[in-house]
């Protein structure tokens, strides 16, 4: 279809046709490209991309992955896709055509990332690095599943950064004890890192409870939905995953510190937040309780961490745990596995004193 010029505004349009998913013909407009060529351009990668043809750009292509995740996935999860596709994907891949796109080319932009810093001037993590790396090998996989892209390059370029940051950070409870002293003194933020640590949940978790989520006959604190902040608004979506939904028992004492906090509110209802702070300033508290106290500094995601190693250390079990914390998988709980003691010596006693019981009856008959 031809470009055409708009006299009034100065600028280049197009009308073209296409047949959309459901084999009808349509027809559309786009206007305000400032050359001749823009609009030819935009022409050819619309009509590559309606046919659903492979010679379409990285850019117009990622545009129709967007969309089919629409409603595959939660709001906060899509903000962070779609975060990741404009800052770490475009600038290197928006014009290459989809086919054109080579493992060499993955590897040349895996050492352009692993060169960047983030905004505190330091290198991107090897855990980030690698989640980076997934969000393109899955642009990929949606184009050789269902569009017949012939091959995977940032599969077969390999991954770059690992699945976790080697050594896990964790509060001791003795640790713990002697950061919460400063925080006693501020009400909530008390309460707050109290849940964290005692209760193993998940940030988003924490901040979505309300005073209906709390039990205090049964001491138990239902965990059903998470708090994000979102374009300037404050959304409530489901837990991270299923097993994330479930219902903690909490420690006789914390029921109490919980069941006085909400108590002492003027009005609440029973679907209002409890916690009506914000990701930095308990960033903020933590900053100022370590500082404080001389207590390590780790992220508040380690307080779920420090819940986990407290509960190895008391003994109870991988699927305890799991269960408790909201895992998906138990395989998560045995990231842990270093911390767990060791039973090897209890094994070998228990077999010494079944094969010496087995000889000793050998010898009575």
């Amino acid at each position: 279809m031809p470009v055409y010029k708009d006299k009034k505004r100065g600028t280049w349009y197009i009308v073209t046709r296409y047949k959309d998913w459901t084999g009808k013909l349509r027809t559309t407009t786009k206007r305000g490209f400032k050359t001749k060529m823009d609009a030819k351009n935009y022409e050819i990668d619309f009509t590559e991309m309606k046919n659903n043809s492979l010679s379409m750009t990285f850019g117009s292509f990622v545009k129709i992955y967007m969309d089919s995740m629409q409603n595959c996935l939660k709001e906060n999860t899509l903000l962070t896709k779609q975060t990741i596709i404009e800052k770490k994907f475009l600038p290197y891949f928006k014009d290459k055509k989809l086919c054109d796109i080579t493992p060499k080319d993955v590897i040349y932009w895996q050492n352009e990332m692993m060169k960047q810093t983030s905004r505190r001037d330091k290198e991107f993590s090897p855990t980030y690095l690698k989640t980076v790396h997934n969000q393109l090998s899955a642009i990929f996989n949606y184009a050789v599943r269902y569009y017949g892209l012939k091959d995977n390059p940032a599969r077969i370029a390999g991954c770059m950064g690992k699945e976790t940051n080697g050594e896990m950070q964790f509060w001791t409870k003795e640790e713990y004890m002697k950061f919460s002293k400063a925080m006693m003194k501020k009400d909530g933020v008390f309460q707050a890192f109290e849940m964290l640590y005692w209760c193993g949940i998940r940030l988003g978790e924490m901040l979505a409870l309300t005073p209906s989520d709390f039990d205090f006959e049964k001491k138990t604190v239902r965990i059903n939905k998470s708090y994000q902040r979102l374009h300037g608004k404050d959304i409530i979506t489901d837990p991270k995953t299923a097993k994330s939904n479930r219902v903690v028992q909490m420690p006789d004492f914390l029921a109490d510190e919980m069941q006085d906090y909400i108590s002492r509110f003027y009005t609440i209802e029973p679907d209002e937040r409890i916690f009506i702070l914000t990701k930095s300033f308990l960033h903020h508290e933590m900053d100022r309780g370590c500082k404080e106290t001389g207590v390590k500094r780790i992220r508040i995601h380690d307080l779920r961490h420090s819940h986990v190693s407290l509960l190895i250390e008391m003994g109870f079990t991988a699927v305890d745990i799991a269960n408790r914390v909201g895992h998906e998988s138990v395989k998560i709980t045995y990231r842990y596995a270093h911390m767990f003691p060791s039973k090897d010596e209890e094994i070998a006693k228990k077999l010494t004193d079944i094969r010496g019981g087995a000889f000793d009856e050998q010898k009575e008959s």
